[in-house]
């Protein structure tokens, strides 16, 4: 029975139904209810006695009901808005001259008891929202320099020393650098499993280590520590921790609309100006067919009250903005409506690879010197070039080809830069050395590929690794086999995806088609795209969108950010700490946790349900009750179904709060963990 002032969207203060008073906001509710009992009352003395007396009671109720429906009705229509409240208050008085006051009476204790409860039920979901920002402690205690003291968790700066004891909450975003410790994230990420916790290599900690570090030393505020105490190094200031960034986004996404409620709007905007026209119509029955003004008049208000909205304006706000609480409280933030939406009906998925559907930890399976040259001298080159480049392919390099070199040195390189999906160049000892694909010695940079060492190349590729090819000015000194293993979790999240009603699931990479096929075949997708350059990627997904009308894409949010952009819904994974992640995509995944893409899409499968149960529901009973009224139903018979139809709306909604997925609670093959989407309904 809200008006569309109060669903979610407007920027008016007073859209969310709080209503001050002596019991704060439950005084509209006790006023409902008091209201409620006034009728009561009326209708024992009217029964028991005479009507005349009876009307003190109805008064009494039609002043207690009526109270903050006027009072948003007159604020609206300063505003120059008719709402649905305004429709209400014009029924009941006009039932009132009838002299049908029991009725009028009970149309105004019902709508406000509606509103009230309808209020309570939205705050439920805002709660849920709000309390994401709440998470974090308030004071924090600090060490600089010799002294340790406690302040706000506000004055905290960059490069504070926070000591957290155990089973206290973070204060800050930071990075570990003393004490070990298990600490509960799911506040932030969604995760069920404490995440341990270490120690940074770095003594002297920095901005950029934040960014970079790994999930074992970076910490976030609103998580909980365990039985360790730590010292934090504090990376960010309070307003721009991961915690604030989420609460906010969360709270901007309520004000995002999506297609249904755009139409329901429009709907409304047509709808309502279409009842007030029939009924002022329907006053005038009497000059047409043989019957009073009064019979005219009452069968005027009965439509009135049957046609207006309420249902219909409150049901899909109250799903959505259910459902972006859920979603929050299970390590998932999405930006609005519409994403929610789309979401829960599109059927095909692209993945990138590196990271995404595998452990983005390769491994150097393959060292091919070529003709004279040995295999320290190929490593030497690779590792020297490589260790200043940020590729996880580099990593790999330098990690696994150190430790088959063992304690042979590697020189320095210098003049070290990227060739944007294709490999890199530098120098070492004052020669030029390229690393890279197959497909990078074109012979526009020097010596082309030749046919021996390419055949050799291509078996790699048929084999399943990633290739990289050495390059010493002119001289090929040889090839580098690497192979990055799908996550233990893929196969089993895909086959929950095909079970969501997920037809088509792809995988777009910058590797060799070869390499993208096994990945493809092991996990389980329908198909892969290999060899795929950035700007190559945005062409398939605008290619999947012509071909399935709506794709979503899920990637890390930095490298693929361009793709993301281009899909329908753009999913970052692993976004906590990241600012790129969190700007740039319509849904963040916070954990780096592949099960939490099948929780979101079946949240989003259940908010489609719902929101379509809700629109099912509330234009039926207005389509029922419409001719219904013209045919002789009375007013209080309307009015309970109206207001009915308008509670059980908001109530199915407020089921999306209690959402579990079935699939991560179950104990699957292959699962170790439990996923996204179990954390209990706190509201």
């Amino acid at each position: 029975m809200a008006d569309h002032n109060h669903a979610e969207g407007s920027n008016h203060p007073n859209d969310e139904h709080v209503h001050g008073g002596i019991l704060g906001e439950r005084t509209e509710l006790a006023f409902a209810i008091l209201s409620a009992v006034a009728l009561a009352i009326g209708w024992l003395i009217e029964t028991a006695w005479a009507k005349e007396p009876a009307i003190v009671a109805y008064a009494a109720a039609y002043l207690l009901g009526g109270f903050f429906t006027v009072r948003e009705a007159l604020d609206n229509l300063k505003r120059g808005r008719f709402e649905i409240d305004t429709l209400m208050i014009a029924a009941a008085i006009g039932a009132a001259i009838l002299g049908h006051w029991s009725e009028g009476a009970l149309l105004l204790a019902l709508f406000s008891l509606g509103h009230a409860l309808e209020g309570y039920a939205m705050g439920r979901a805002r709660k849920a929202i709000e309390a994401l920002g709440k998470l974090a402690p308030e004071v924090a205690i600090v060490r600089r320099g010799a002294v340790t003291e406690q302040i706000p968790v506000a004055q905290l700066v960059v490069g504070d020393i926070v000591i957290v004891k155990p089973n206290e909450r973070l204060p800050a975003d930071g990075l570990v650098i003393v004490g070990e410790s298990s600490i509960d994230q799911s506040p932030v990420t969604g995760e069920s499993v404490p995440v341990d916790k270490r120690p940074l290599a770095s003594p002297s900690p920095s901005v950029d280590d934040f960014a970079k570090a790994g999930p074992e030393t970076k910490v976030f505020a609103g998580t909980i520590n365990g039985p360790g105490a730590l010292e934090v190094w504090v990376a960010r200031l309070a307003q721009e921790s991961t915690l604030a960034r989420v609460a906010k986004l969360v709270a901007e996404a309520q004000s995002q609309r999506s297609p249904t409620q755009q139409f329901t709007d429009r709907l409304e905007r047509i709808f309502v100006p279409a009842v007030l026209i029939g009924v002022s119509l329907l006053m005038f029955a009497w000059t047409v067919i043989d019957e009073p003004f009064a019979a005219s008049f009452y069968r005027a208000m009965a439509v009135l009250v049957a046609a207006s909205p309420c249902a219909l304006a409150i049901s899909v706000p109250s799903a959505i903005l259910s459902g972006i609480a859920r979603a929050g409280r299970g390590g998932v933030l999405i930006k609005g409506g519409e994403p929610l939406e789309n979401l829960g009906t599109l059927k095909a998925i692209a993945f990138d690879k590196t990271g995404t559907l595998t452990e983005g930890k390769p491994r150097l399976t393959d060292v091919l010197p070529l003709g004279a040259i040995q295999e320290v001298e190929l490593l030497q080159h690779a590792i020297a070039v490589e260790e200043l480049s940020d590729h996880p392919l580099a990593a790999a390099v330098v990690r696994d080809g150190r430790e088959k070199l063992g304690a042979v040195d590697v020189p320095k390189a210098d003049g070290v830069e990227g060739i944007t999906g294709k490999g890199v160049k530098g120098r070492v000892a004052g020669r030029e050395v390229w690393i890279g694909k197959p497909g990078l010695f074109d012979g526009s940079s020097g010596a082309a590929l030749p046919d021996d060492i390419r055949a050799k190349a291509l078996s790699l590729e048929q084999a399943g690794r990633t290739v990289m090819v050495v390059r010493r000015d002119q001289e090929f000194l040889g090839i580098l086999g690497l192979m990055d293993t799908p996550r233990p979790e893929a196969r089993e999240v895909i086959a929950r995806l095909r079970e969501l009603g997920i037809e088509r699931m792809v995988m777009l990479t910058g590797d060799n088609q070869s390499v993208g096929d096994a990945i493809a075949k092991e996990v389980g997708l329908t198909d892969a795209k290999g060899g795929l350059m950035p700007e190559d990627k945005v062409a398939a997904i605008g290619s999947l969108v012509a071909e399935e009308g709506k794709v979503a894409m899920l990637g890390d949010g930095v490298n693929d950010a361009p793709a993301l952009a281009k899909a329908t819904v753009g999913i970052a994974m692993g976004a906590a700490g990241s600012d790129v992640a969190l700007e740039t995509a319509d849904v963040a995944l916070m954990a780096d946790d592949l099960t939490h893409l099948p929780f979101v899409v079946g949240l989003s499968r259940k908010t489609s349900a719902i929101i379509k149960q809700n629109l099912w529901v509330s234009l039926g009973v207005v389509a029922v009750l419409i001719p219904s009224t013209l045919f002789g139903l009375q007013i209080g018979a309307a009015i309970v179904f109206h207001e009915g139809s308008t509670l059980l709306v908001v109530a199915n909604a407020l089921r999306l709060l209690a959402y579990r997925d079935p699939w991560a609670t179950a104990s699957r093959p292959g699962t170790t963990r439990q996923g996204a989407g179990v954390a209990p309904a706190e509201a």
